[in-house]
């Protein structure tokens, strides 16, 4: 049977006291609606207090609603952020166990060189640092490379001495005052300094292109090929400069040479320091003149 057309609640007092009711709290929510809207009118000041009062009553609700709905959102993340940290964990405890290898082997091949070098009586002269100067300024635009330490003859400075940043090699001295010294920067046109390679000790020559990078180039071309992330540090070749100080990593591969990012800047810091060069040069003798 098809229900009735008429929806009036006919004689149930229930029924028409839900309707009364509900109709009693439209009318008291649109009187309450005008009233708010005259009020943001007539005195905007009372409306704003109001408007805070109201702010701070329903702030827990907000707050717990908020912390309900950020958790329930989260548990999906926390779900993913737990099998993508299990993951990175076994990743690093792998990558653990390869550096534990890697030092053990590090370890027995020093012990080894140390053995070997006391059965040769091999004596390397030690690197000792000779003075910490300022630098007092640079040539950052020109086409030749030299910084001005605030250190001379005064203090031991001399020319052929290798100086050193915090972050690695600067260059060499190329004159020397009495209280001021000239340094040659390694990004220089006329700077060529031999590095090696750390992970396998290949060696090279770093040479300024007076642009601030440096071309790195191997001894026997064609069995060497720098590549992009390989960090370079003096070979200790040629008596000036000590061996392992930093110099550059290298940033591109070009045809027959290697791109490189010298590790220290000299313009990036206010100190550094003389080092005595590597090997001393013994002093030269006069010629025999004797018939």
């Amino acid at each position: 049977m098809a229900p009735p057309r008429n929806r009036r609640p006919g004689f149930s007092r229930r029924a028409q006291y839900s309707l009364f009711i509900g109709y009693v709290i439209a009318v008291a929510g649109a009187v309450v609606a005008a009233v708010l809207v005259l009020i943001s009118l007539i005195e905007p000041s009372a409306f704003s207090a109001l408007r805070a009062t109201t702010a701070e009553i329903t702030a827990p609700v907000s707050w717990g609603t908020g912390s309900v709905a950020r958790t329930i959102g989260s548990i999906p993340q926390g779900i993913s952020s737990y099998f993508g940290v299990h993951d990175e964990n076994a990743r690093l405890r792998k990558r653990l166990g390869e550096t534990e290898a890697v030092l053990l082997r590090a370890r027995t091949l020093a012990r080894e060189n140390q053995r070997l070098k006391r059965l040769l009586a091999l004596r390397e002269p030690p690197v000792e640092p000779i003075y910490t100067a300022r630098l007092v300024s640079s040539t950052p635009s020109s086409t030749r490379r030299f910084a001005m330490l605030y250190a001379g003859l005064a203090q031991g400075v001399h020319a052929g001495m290798p100086v050193e940043g915090p972050d690695g090699l600067i260059g060499r001295i190329v004159e020397a005052g009495p209280d001021t010294a000239r340094v040659l920067l390694l990004i220089d046109a006329e700077s060529v300094i031999p590095v090696q390679r750390t992970r396998d000790g290949a060696a090279g020559f770093a040479a300024g292109r007076g642009d601030g990078l440096l071309d790195v180039r191997p001894v026997a071309l064609g069995n060497v090929q720098f590549a992009p992330g390989d960090i370079l540090v003096t070979s200790g070749v040629g008596g000036i400069y000590p061996p392992n100080i930093p110099v550059a990593k290298v940033v591109k591969r070009q045809r027959d040479a290697g791109l490189a990012q010298p590790l220290s800047q000299p313009d990036a810091f206010d100190y550094a320091t003389v080092m005595r060069a590597y090997m001393r040069m013994p002093p030269p003798t006069a010629p025999d003149t004797r018939p």
